[in-house]
């Protein structure tokens, strides 16, 4: 049924048809819309045989998550940002106990100072805490990607994140197609846990374990992960035979074919990425994209495969590793280890920062020339940044940087010292 709707509206029903027994929630921009939608769907009886419980943190929303999924039932929470650190603890318990929980993250900055805008920096920050990482580029696919979520997180037992751009989707309005619940329930069978807590049969979970086993412990979540490279393309391929689209999948290629230059980029910003392909395209550029779904397990044989024809690749990404620079370039220079390939990290759209088509064209344009950086900043102000180092080093109280930076780009009400 198509439906023109909010991005959150739509993960909502999504969730809903994907019939959820536990939902826990703590309030959190820009995932609240998400939460509440479901809230009153579980009120109204619209979605029936759910429990959902408002708790008092991010951590308790994990851990009742944990409980619930524990205890075998099928649980579901969403968060963001600061909430998603507030849960670290609990969410390296949730896959290292191999629970299934699935989880939207509604990707926004890390402060401080406080951003409340679109970055990556949050669930990059967690990209090695064992779960299964998903990037949305729209809405439609944030919806399709959270029904194989829970396909492919109860097949290997792993908790699986769906990660989709704050504000830029989750509160934007676009027509979806929203499925039937036949359909979903053709596509996703009644949750039988792999394990389960049962009085009958006590176990303990989440004990003590030393160096005799620790090892081999965390090399069977890597494996799983390694599992669940094999199994993403076939449900995705599955997803298109049920649902009649393509969704999901590990890497998506656009224009790509004859490309000398390809730009590899995660979630919304592929949307401008590809309109400024397709301008460059009848400029006579042979230039491509690659987006990436799958961030964790890392998809390196299908990013391999994909980059092989290229002669330099651009990663433009939304995170910042500080003091070193790209992450998910690092990625890719792995998966091309045995090539030479150049590849350019373009580090873009931090704290919300608007990425224009111009500004792409420019920095693509500076790869064509080879005169990109190894690592640059899309549109940083460069002499802002260096009037506050000058002040650094000539006034030792020299006030918080954010408000320095503030005042050098002509914030009104900005204060220093």
């Amino acid at each position: 049924m198509l439906k023109q709707t909010e991005g959150s509206h739509a993960v909502a029903e999504a969730v809903a048809l994907c019939r959820p027994e536990v939902i826990c929630a703590y309030p959190i921009s820009p995932q609240t819309h998400i939460v509440e939608a479901l809230g009153e769907m579980v009120k109204s009886g619209e979605l029936a045989n759910c429990e959902f419980i408002n708790v008092e943190s991010e951590f308790a929303a994990m851990s009742v998550a944990i409980g619930a999924s524990a205890a075998g039932a099928r649980a579901y929470t969403a968060t963001a940002s600061q909430g998603l650190l507030f849960m670290a603890e609990a969410v390296f318990n949730a896959s290292g106990l191999g629970l299934p929980i699935v989880m939207t993250v509604a990707n926004r900055a890390i402060g401080a100072p406080i951003n409340i805008w679109n970055d990556h920096s949050d669930t990059m920050s967690q990209r090695d805490c064992g779960w299964i990482q998903l990037f949305a580029e729209d809405n439609q696919e944030a919806l399709d990607l959270h029904i194989q979520a829970f396909r492919l997180g109860e097949e290997l037992s792993l908790p699986v994140m769906v990660c989709m751009d704050g504000f830029i989707l989750t509160h934007a309005y676009e027509r979806v197609d929203l499925p039937t619940a036949s359909q979903v329930d053709a596509y996703l069978p009644p949750y039988l846990p792999r394990q389960i807590l049962d009085p009958a049969e006590p176990v303990s979970i989440g004990a003590m374990v030393g160096p005799e086993a620790f090892m081999e412990v965390r090399y069977l979540a890597h494996a799983k992960q390694m599992q669940a490279l094999g199994l993403i393309p076939g449900y995705a391929e599955e997803f298109r035979s049920v649902f009649g689209r393509d969704s999901g999948g590990l890497v998506r290629a656009y224009r790509a074919e004859d490309a000398e230059t390809i730009v590899v980029a995660l979630g919304s910003v592929l949307g401008t990425i590809k309109d400024t392909i397709d301008e460059m395209r009848d400029q006579g550029a042979k230039i491509g994209a690659l987006g990436i779904t799958c961030f964790r397990p890392w998809p390196l044989a299908a990013v391999r495969a994909a980059l092989a024809g290229a002669k330099r690749v651009v990663v433009l990404e939304k995170s910042l590793a500080v003091g070193l620079g790209g992450i998910v370039s690092n990625n890719v220079r792995t998966a091309l280890a045995t090539q030479d390939t150049p590849v350019h990290t373009v580090i873009a759209g931090l704290g919300g920062r608007t990425i224009t088509r111009d500004s792409l064209r420019k920095a693509f344009a500076q790869a064509f020339a080879g005169r990109l950086e190894p690592l640059s900043f899309l549109d940083l102000d460069h002499a802002a940044v260096d009037r506050v180092l000058a002040r650094e080093r000539e006034v030792r109280r020299s006030g918080p940087i954010a408000e320095a930076l503030l005042r050098e780009r002509g914030v009104p009400g900005a204060r220093v010292g």
